[in-house]
């Protein structure tokens, strides 16, 4: 293994790009998406722990379901960050700045009941959805087209998600009350 260490490019600096947007433009926009990336693996570390600790009737739908959710996170994040050195940034990757850029609050490490854990991926995933909003039109206002495009691709899945958790989270159910007893 080499022992030489060569930098080709230092965290936080935006480079010229082949995609022709210009350098002002695009680190407003590599800091916005930097901002989605560690939302994103804030929202993703979460939905992991309580796939791992869901317990009760439905504990297998729901292992199921937070374990597809998580996987489009992740896989929204791997899009991210290639987007983000397309325009020429560094996408964040280490966890003690993944963490310090990240706009959602972590979940502590007690494990909690499914409805509250569900409640709280709920409350983050509102949060995440509201930034992409934010960050579409900043895009499209700085004319990238195609990074606007690709977080409303990946709105769209975050906000069938939340509707899904929206559904777990009513009271109606085939559970009869004798049964909970």
């Amino acid at each position: 293994m080499s022992t030489q260490k060569s930098t080709r490019q230092k965290a936080g600096t935006v480079e010229d790009n082949a995609l022709r947007l210009d350098t002002e433009k695009a680190e407003q926009i590599i800091e916005a998406l930097n901002a989605d990336l560690a939302d994103a693996y804030v929202l993703y570390h979460q939905l992991h722990k309580h796939h791992w600790n869901v317990e009760g009737a439905e504990f297998l739908e729901i292992h199921v379901f937070l374990q597809e959710v998580y996987e489009d996170v992740e896989d929204a994040a791997d899009e991210v960050a290639e987007r983000l050195q397309a325009l020429g940034g560094v996408p964040h990757a280490s966890m003690t700045t993944l963490a310090a850029n990240a706009t959602v609050e972590h979940e502590d490490e007690d494990v909690y009941d499914i409805r509250t854990s569900l409640e709280n991926d709920l409350e983050m995933m509102g949060d995440i959805i509201e930034s992409y909003r934010e960050h579409i039109s900043l895009a499209e206002g700085m004319g990238d087209y195609a990074t606007a495009e690709m977080l409303r691709e990946q709105l769209e899945t975050l906000e069938e998600h939340t509707h899904h958790i929206e559904h777990y989270l009513e009271d109606d159910s085939l559970v009869l009350e004798s049964a909970t007893k």
